[in-house]
């Protein structure tokens, strides 16, 4: 694996935040700051010319989908549109439930409180470049409830999507929260090796992200 930096972009529409954002990420030994922006109005090209590991999202800027007071959510679901495999982090200051599933059915990665700490902050951003699903305990709290209270009963169990065990003992530990360097060294095997069981696994679930893999490990009970 790489040495190199973690390539950090943000979006978000309040200038202070900005600056403290670039400042924070740039402190830290194993990241850079590679652009911060008001708005989406150009993402696309903000995007081509950063390069970003990982994008930071506020869910509420002006901009494309501004109307529907979710501009965040339009932009991850652009972005992962043209580039299934980002990593985005939503940051919001409302542990408002239905913006949480909206983003995660967009795609996100993660979901974060701007109200955590910068150390929060940095360790969500480096879950998610790991291949992490990064959550704010009082988030990650709705999500489990969510998926708890609206699991189908036992008689009406999904019909079993033909994991190896192999891939059940990933799957397991992505519900656990681990990251692929941790799963690769927890079972022994290398980072790319689990890289590839992932993709499979988000094959046989038909979901494109950690984050819906693991919502929906729970809701069918396949762990």
């Amino acid at each position: 694996m790489s040495n190199s930096p973690i390539r950090v972009i943000a979006f978000d529409d309040n200038k202070d935040l900005r600056d403290m954002f670039r400042m924070l990420v740039d402190a830290q030994p194993d990241m850079v700051c590679v652009a911060v922006h008001p708005d989406l109005s150009q993402l696309m090209r903000d995007l081509d010319a950063a390069k970003p590991d990982v994008i930071v999202m506020d869910i509420q800027m002006p901009g494309p989908g501004s109307e529907t007071g979710v501009t965040g959510i339009w932009g991850v679901r652009a972005i992962k549109a043209r580039w299934p495999d980002a990593r985005i982090l939503m940051q919001t200051v409302f542990e408002d439930e239905e913006k949480v599933f909206d983003a995660i059915r967009a795609g996100a990665s993660g979901y974060i409180l701007k109200t955590s700490s910068g150390d929060e902050m940095m360790k969500a951003i480096r879950d998610v470049h790991a291949g992490g699903s990064a959550m704010t305990p009082a988030i990650a709290f709705k999500v489990l409830e969510h998926f708890r209270v609206s699991a189908p009963p036992s008689e009406a169990r999904p019909m079993d999507p033909g994991l190896s065990e192999r891939e059940k003992s990933v799957l397991t530990l992505l519900v656990k929260g681990r990251s692929y360097k941790m799963i690769a060294d927890e079972l022994g095997i290398s980072y790319h090796t689990v890289d590839s069981h992932i993709r499979r696994i988000y094959e046989k679930l038909h979901v494109s992200n950690g984050t819906e893999a693991v919502s929906k490990a729970i809701r069918d009970r396949l762990v």
